[in-house]
């Protein structure tokens, strides 16, 4: 089965160029406000899509077992390094078209920052859906093609595009902005029901970062978020979203599944083999490498 481009971070220092060192002390504190609005108390397990190094996960202190996953094993090795060794937490590297793990296994999953890099969105949301218990909670962030910016642009004849389609934009190779009403419309048709839309990093601005503090910054971001519920405008949208309610709704036993043939597999370190298609596996450094190689174009 042929899935879309990965945008793959192996071997990159996205965490310590982009966020320790890149000047965004700003949009992180923001993301982290949204969060803590949007979170559930508590929780069983939680799938962290596009968990990268790490850099969102001790936000999630409810939740009693948190599985990162990522494409890149080495942004992984980071998140282990950063978190340590707990059985808290489980770290995966694979495809997320192909998530290796059996339907409803989690009560909550987070994408953060992660969306606008997937060619066919409904596609990976569509696996979030299969993965999540009825009635578990979503929390998704998404590239906002409706932003300000974005409009005073297309005003001005400054860029082509048109923020008000609803069309994703690509704007650099596996690089995409959404429209809010494209990106309801792909959870409704799921059957997610959203609960609750925060805008996120209004004053995502060079020159508004230079002339006041990021604390400064976050505390008027406070007091603005919530106007996610009538209006999106900035560069970043947080929501909530629930699955179905479903009490018939019967919950197989296991945790990973095969990507490939979504056999049910057993977690047999260092090495998984699925007895359908023979595909391995390797579990290494606390590591669980599910990534398929892409197949040949004919």
């Amino acid at each position: 089965m042929q899935t879309p481009p990965v945008c793959n971070y192996e071997g990159s220092d996205y965490q310590s160029s982009f966020w320790d060192e890149g000047g965004r002390e700003y949009e992180d504190a923001a993301e982290a406000l949204a969060l803590k609005k949007l979170l559930p108390a508590s929780g069983r397990a939680l799938l962290e899509l596009g968990a990268g190094a790490g850099r969102n996960t001790l936000r999630y202190p409810g939740y009693s077992q948190i599985t990162l996953l990522d494409y890149s094993h080495t942004q992984l090795e980071q998140a282990r390094e950063r978190l340590g060794d707990s059985i808290r937490y489980r770290f995966v590297a694979a495809d997320i078209y192909r998530l290796p793990f059996m339907p409803q296994v989690f009560d909550g999953a987070t994408m953060i920052r992660t969306l606008h890099h997937m060619a066919d969105a409904p596609a990976a949301l569509g696996q979030v859906c299969r993965v999540l218990t009825p009635g578990g909670t979503f929390i998704l962030e998404f590239a906002n093609k409706r932003n300000l910016k974005a409009m005073a642009r297309y005003f001005f004849r400054r860029q082509k595009w048109s923020p008000y389609t609803a069309q994703p934009e690509e704007f650099a190779a596996l690089n995409f902005d959404f429209h809010p009403r494209a990106v309801l419309g792909w959870l409704r048709d799921l059957g997610f029901s959203v609960e609750k839309m925060l805008t996120v990093s209004h004053f995502r601005m060079g020159l508004l970062k230079r002339m006041f503090s990021p604390k400064f910054l976050v505390r008027l971001e406070s007091l603005i978020q919530w106007t996610g519920r009538y209006w999106q405008f900035s560069p970043s949208v947080f929501l909530r979203a629930r699955t179905k309610l479903d009490e018939t709704a019967e919950i197989l036993p296991g945790f990973f599944a095969c990507p490939a043939c979504r056999t049910p597999l057993h977690d047999t370190p260092p090495q998984i083999t699925c007895p359908t298609c023979g595909r391995v596996y390797p579990v290494a450094n606390g590591i669980y490498d599910f990534r398929i190689e892409p197949e040949p174009e004919s």
